[in-house]
């Protein structure tokens, strides 16, 4: 299983970065510039954990299913 937490912060600092330099190199002031890189690493973290649950249980869907199939198909070779 995937770590929700972690990755979902190691995307929100990226993105908050990110959208920092972004700014700062537009040319604007550090206050609009830091409100939109917070806001923009809040959705991101958001984002990157949902993300991160959908695989997880994707991952564990596909592992039940194999669990399955592997049991179904050992009961019927006797």
């Amino acid at each position: 299983m995937l770590q929700v937490r972690p990755m979902a912060v190691s995307g929100a600092v990226l993105c908050f970065f990110a959208i920092g330099i972004v700014g700062s190199l537009g040319g604007l002031s550090p206050y609009p510039c830091c409100k939109r890189a917070l806001l923009g690493a809040a959705i991101a973290y958001l984002v990157a954990g949902a993300a991160v649950r959908a695989v997880n249980a994707i991952l564990t869907q596909a592992m039940i299913a194999d669990r399955i199939r592997k049991g179904n198909s050992g009961d019927n070779e006797v």
